[in-house]
C-alpha cells in the first residue's frame, strides 16, 4: 500500500503516530516521519490512521482492493464483509 502525506496541511497531532506507530513517527515536536510504502500487516492500524487525521492530511492508495479508488482521512474504508 502508499501513502501519501501532505506535509504541508499535517499539524502534527500525531494519531496517525499513536494509532500505526510501525508506520507513522514524529520527529521532535511537529515533524512527522513516515513509511510511504507501509507493510500488508499494517492495514488496519494504517486504515485507523487514515480514518483519525483532523485534517485529512494522509491518503493511502491500495488500502482495500487495487480497484477502489484511494482513502483519504475523514473517509471509511469499506470493508466487505
Amino acid at each position: 500500500m502508499r501513502l501519501v502525506v501532505d506535509l504541508n496541511r499535517c499539524q502534527g497531532y500525531a494519531q496517525c503516530a499513536f494509532l500505526a506507530p510501525e508506520v507513522f513517527t514524529m520527529h521532535g515536536e511537529e515533524s512527522l516521519v513516515y513509511n510511504p510504502r507501509a507493510e500488508e500487516e499494517h492495514r488496519d492500524k494504517v486504515a485507523r490512521a487514515v480514518a483519525a487525521c483532523p485534517v485529512q492530511a494522509i491518503t493511502a492508495e491500495g488500502l482495500d482492493d487495487a480497484a477502489d479508488p484511494p482513502v483519504r482521512a475523514g473517509q471509511e474504508a469499506s470493508h466487505d464483509c
